[in-house]
C-alpha cells in the first residue's frame, strides 16, 4: 500500500501513525468517521462516537450510560426490559406500571404467570380461591355472591342454595317466589296451560298459579253487561248484586246508560235502572 492509499478517504489526511477506521475496504480517521458515520443517541441526542459502545434495538441507538429504564433510570445494560409506547422500562417498573393487580391480595401478577379473570377483576391463580373451602377454584364452574365472593357449585349448594319447588334442582340465581316457595323462572308455569309466567300477569287458584287466558276461561265470573272475564287484576274494582257481577265501567242504566257506581238504582225485571229510567213499575234495590 502506498502513503496516498493510507490517506482518510473524507478528508485526505494521512493515517500512518494514526488511529484510523476500515469501512467498506475504505481508511477512515476518528473524527471524519464519527462525523459522517456516527448514530445518534436516543437518550442524551449526542453522537455515538467510535471509541463509544453503540447499543442498538429496532433501529434506535444509544449511548451504554444512556441506556437506562425510562422510569427508575436503572441501567439495561445486559438485563432484560420491555419496550411500551416507545419507552423502555425494565421489568419491576413495567410489572408495576402496565401488570394487572390482583384483586384478592393486590399485588402485581408479574408477566408470563397464570392469571385469572372473572368479571372485569384478575386473580393469581393461588388467590382465586372458594371462599368457604379455601380450595383453588381455576377454570371449575363457580358461583359469585355479594360483594365478589366466589364459591365453588358444592359448597355454594352447601351453605347457600334454595331448591326450586317444581323441579327440586338446586337455583343459583333470581328465580320467583310464590306462596312462600322458590321456583326457577323457567319452571315457573300456568297450571293449565304450562306456559311460562315469568313476567306475565297471573292469578291463582286454591294455591295454583294460571295465566290470565286460563284462569279466566276456567274460574273468573263473568260481566253482567259484557260478559267478559272480572279479575279484579291490578286493584280493578267491580259490583257485585243478587249473584251477578258486573265491572264497574259496565255498571249503568239499562235505558239511558247512566253510571250507577254509587248510585240508588231499581230493577225490572234482569235490567237496572236509573232511578228516572225506573219509574213507576220497577222494584227498588238500592
Amino acid at each position: 500500500m502506498t502513503s496516498s492509499q493510507f490517506d482518510c478517504q473524507y478528508c485526505t489526511v494521512s493515517l500512518l501513525g494514526k488511529k484510523y477506521v476500515l469501512k467498506d475496504d475504505n481508511l477512515y480517521c476518528i473524527s471524519c468517521y464519527d462525523r459522517i458515520f456516527s448514530n445518534y443517541c436516543e437518550q442524551c441526542k449526542e453522537p455515538i462516537e467510535s471509541d463509544s459502545k453503540d447499543l442498538c434495538y429496532k433501529n434506535r441507538h444509544w449511548h451504554e450510560g444512556c441506556f437506562r429504564c425510562n422510569k427508575c433510570h436503572h441501567s439495561l445494560v445486559e438485563k432484560p426490559f420491555v419496550a411500551k409506547d416507545e419507552r423502555l422500562l425494565c421489568t419491576d417498573c413495567y410489572s408495576n406500571e402496565c401488570s394487572s393487580k390482583c384483586f384478592h391480595c393486590k399485588r402485581t401478577i408479574m408477566p408470563g404467570s397464570r392469571k385469572m379473570e372473572f368479571k372485569g377483576n384478575y386473580w393469581h391463580e393461588t388467590c382465586f380461591v372458594c371462599e368457604h373451602c379455601r380450595q383453588p377454584i381455576g377454570t371449575k364452574p363457580l358461583i359469585s355472591k355479594e360483594s365478589a365472593s366466589n364459591y365453588c357449585v358444592p359448597c355454594f349448594e352447601k351453605e347457600f342454595a334454595h331448591y326450586c319447588n317444581f323441579c327440586k334442582k338446586v337455583i343459583t340465581s333470581g328465580g320467583i317466589t310464590f306462596r312462600d316457595q322458590i321456583w326457577h323462572k323457567e319452571c315457573f308455569l300456568c297450571s293449565g296451560c304450562r306456559k311460562e309466567l315469568y313476567e306475565e300477569a297471573f292469578m291463582s287458584k286454591d294455591d295454583f298459579p294460571f295465566c290470565l287466558d286460563c284462569y279466566n276461561h276456567l274460574y273468573a265470573k263473568k260481566c253482567a253487561a259484557c260478559n267478559k272475564p272480572i279479575t279484579g287484576l291490578r286493584g280493578a274494582k267491580f259490583i257485585c248484586f243478587q249473584d251477578r257481577q258486573w265491572h264497574s265501567e259496565c255498571f249503568n242504566c239499562g235505558k239511558c246508560s247512566v253510571s250507577l257506581v254509587g248510585e240508588g238504582f231499581l230493577t225490572q225485571n234482569m235490567e237496572i235502572l236509573c232511578r228516572k229510567c225506573g219509574g213507576s213499575g220497577a222494584d227498588t234495590d238500592a
